[in-house]
């Protein structure tokens, strides 16, 4: 008797089987009734009509997708190999599926032609210095384009660039050069600073002839009392000194 019913119980095991779906959180099912969009379902237990509904799922997490380096000519005529990242999310499921074939794939080709044409409007200084800028404007031209696929672009980030060998070089010694040039201002400007300094020393002294008798017994003393020095200073009056130089 068990046996007479045992391919009923079996087709009844199967279309259980594809009646019933389970979705994840984070997932989200687009059903189709005879071929038609009928509607959006999940997360949890969905029941599907056997033969006559089909479901396709949606996964809602955001996406990291790589950039594959590309050769790309500055608008100075440098060739560069820049890559970056992409991360994206699917907003509407309904159109994610509907609207373009392969949404992951669609994304990544439009990031790859839009990263060419964005590097190229700049020049190389303005590529190296202003990568937030070109970020910001990569994310939303890309964002414009995937939007009737359901697509939301929440950033793009340029992750490497590569610089011809002979770039690289040039790059170093303008680099070298700056430094030699902050070098000698840094240096001009003690010089200058020490020559002020000098000067008004200069003033008060010529101001003050106590401060002159004063440096010089200073200066005799240092010299007097170098180690294994022989040399013996007599002091004389600046008065007696001057008196002779009068004469």
């Amino acid at each position: 008797m068990f046996q007479l019913f045992l391919p009923f119980i079996i087709l009844l095991g199967i279309l259980l089987f594809n009646a019933i779906k389970i979705l994840n959180e984070y997932e989200r099912g687009v059903v189709f009734f005879l071929g038609k969009f009928s509607r959006k379902v999940g997360p949890g237990i969905i029941f599907l009509i056997p033969g006559l509904e089909k479901m396709s799922k949606v996964d809602l997490r955001i996406v990291t997708m790589d950039i594959p380096s590309q050769d790309i000519i500055t608008r100075d005529n440098v060739t560069l190999k820049v890559n970056g990242v992409v991360y994206f999310k699917v907003e509407n499921p309904e159109k994610s599926i509907i609207a373009v074939e392969n949404y992951y794939h669609a994304t990544s080709q439009i990031a790859q032609t839009t990263l060419r044409s964005v590097i190229g409007r700049f020049e190389l200084d303005e590529i190296l210095g202003g990568r937030d800028n070109i970020n910001t404007e990569l994310q939303k031209i890309i964002d414009e384009q995937t939007e009737p696929w359901g697509i939301k672009v929440t950033a793009v980030e340029v992750k490497a660039i590569d610089l011809p060998m002979e770039m690289q070089r040039a790059m170093a010694k303008q680099a070298e050069a700056e430094r030699e040039k902050r070098a000698k201002v840094i240096s001009a400007q003690g010089e200058f600073d020490a020559s002020k300094i000098l000067t008004d020393a200069a003033k008060i002294l010529d101001e003050n002839q106590n401060a002159i008798v004063l440096r010089y017994l200073d200066t005799m003393k240092e010299i007097s009392s170098g180690e294994g020095t022989s040399t013996t200073f007599f002091p004389l009056p600046i008065d007696f000194l001057n008196k002779l130089t009068n004469k």
